[in-house]
């Protein structure tokens, strides 16, 4: 990539809260992409680490930890200005999502974030029912702050890989899929359609299929959970309710599982922790496999987003949605370690930086499933080899995601009073067209595999054996 596009001016001021393995990464990207000097753009993060990369751009530097006590005195001056708009950029945790989100908006500010975030506190406090610890109630404050503030400057929420990038794969695979099953359509413009399509499609739901075989170059030691990512990001959802969007066409509950009390709640989840719940899923290296039902917003927006209901109110059509993780293998260890312990994190954090990896690739996609031709899986093959090539200062999770906020951000600024919208609202061919540069190889696959394949006989099996997709044959009991 010697001839970079450029995405036009930002004019004002820059805030990057957080600066660790996806801040690094997305600092280069903006310099290489927008209109915008270094000088321009200051990071907010609690410490010094990858300070040297700062310095090597030019990049102020606030050191301060964002708390609910604090936020707007740290943050408001920064983000109010006279001179063009200000953009604040979200990759931190530990902080509220909403609550920062607010008051940029407040102050005519741009902004985009990767996940919804709460203050401390939220995920590990063993006293807070269940319900309240979801990324349901978190998306729902989402919700509700857009409801309060409809319009306005642009704010896109969950614009990472996944959530983010994931729900922009599933309407390029759905159009794959609509074509490869013979269906004529006309190309979706609105919500309505586009549910309809994957109704019409016989779409029954959707793994956000993932395989990271990313490999360090030293072994795990025993007291430290090693990540490719955020090691506090993963600790925190894994340990979080296993959730997952609830379809229509699903015939048995588990026994585990808790419904909303808003019975038009698009999503249920299990009384067991997202890292402790196994599913079935298929991706195209490893072929079938075991994932990880962790929790994460899209599992519940998708799932939203394509619900087709009466005019009454009443839900004709929802598709299945979950996470089906499969981490780096260090980070399988560390979980097992972690949760063997009993559910006590490691007192060391490790996050395989570019460097520290010996080989291997990101595997991210979405598997549509109960079609007539089965299930397709379409996503990014992106191997560290190549993004060494592609970016600085990440790995190929890394720039997944890094690049996924450089497409919301391009999207935020040609269309900068949106109002709050979640990436699944936003013009996915536009965000894939900024983002496929830096995806490695983008590839669909169909395949003949289901649930109910190569099962072994030497056990007795809790299945529905005439109903192949049915979350029954998908949970590992």
């Amino acid at each position: 990539m010697s001839d970079y596009p450029n995405y036009g001016p930002l004019d004002g001021p820059v805030i990057m809260i957080g600066f660790g393995s996806i801040g690094r990464g997305t600092l280069p990207l903006v310099l290489r992409h927008f209109d915008v000097k270094p000088e321009q753009i200051t990071v907010v993060a609690p410490d010094d680490v990858n300070a040297a990369i700062l310095a090597e751009y030019g990049v102020r530097k606030l050191t301060s930890q964002l708390t609910a006590d604090n936020y707007r005195a740290v943050l408001a001056p920064l983000l109010a200005t006279r001179a063009g708009r200000a953009f604040c950029v979200n990759l931190s945790v530990d902080t509220s999502s909403v609550a920062i989100m607010a008051l940029a908006r407040e102050l005519g500010a741009l902004y985009v974030d990767t996940v919804i975030e709460p203050w401390p506190g939220f995920y590990d406090d063993p006293a807070a029912p269940l319900a309240q610890r979801t990324n349901y109630a978190l998306r729902q404050s989402l919700l509700a702050e857009r409801r309060r503030r409809p319009g306005g400057p642009t704010a896109v929420s969950a614009c990472g890989a996944n959530p983010g990038m994931v729900s922009w794969f599933v309407k390029q695979a759905l159009l794959d899929v609509a074509d490869a099953v013979g269906l004529g359509y006309v190309r979706p413009t609105t919500r309505t359609q586009w549910a309809e399509l994957m109704h019409q499609s016989g779409v029954r739901g959707i793994h956000i299929a993932e395989r990271d075989t990313q490999r360090g170059r030293k072994p795990k030691a025993i007291g430290t959970f090693v990540n490719t990512w955020s090691v506090d990001g993963f600790v925190s959802e894994g340990l979080q309710p296993s959730e997952l969007g609830w379809g229509t066409h699903e015939k048995w509950l588990p026994p585990q599982a808790r419904a909303h009390d808003d019975p038009a709640a698009p999503s249920i989840y299990l009384d067991r922790p997202g890292a402790d719940t196994r599913v079935r899923t298929w991706c195209p290296t490893a072929g079938p496999q075991y994932g990880l039902c962790v929790t994460h917003n899209e599992s519940i927006s998708i799932a939203d987003y394509f619900t087709m209901t009466s005019d009454s109110g009443e839900v004709s059509y929802r598709p299945t949605c979950h996470y089906a993780y499969h981490p780096a293998d260090d980070a399988m260890l560390s979980w097992h370690e972690l949760l063997g312990n009993p559910g006590q994190p490691q007192s060391t954090h490790e996050i395989l930086d570019e460097a520290d990896i010996l080989d291997g690739i990101d595997e991210l996609g979405v598997l549509l499933y109960g079609h007539a031709r089965n299930a397709y899986w379409f996503g990014s093959r992106l191997s560290v080899e190549e993004t060494r090539k592609l970016a600085p200062y990440q790995n190929a999770t890394g720039l997944q995601v890094t690049s996924a906020v450089l497409a919301g951000m391009v999207w935020a600024v040609e269309n900068a009073d949106a109002g709050i919208v979640e990436a699944d609202e936003i013009d996915f061919a536009r965000c894939l067209q900024v983002q496929r540069p830096y995806l490695g190889p983008v590839e669909g696959h169909f395949t003949t595999w289901t649930p109910l394949t190569g099962r072994s006989p030497l056990f007795p099996q809790d299945i529905d054996p005439d109903d192949p997709w049915q979350f029954r044959n998908v949970l590992v009991h």
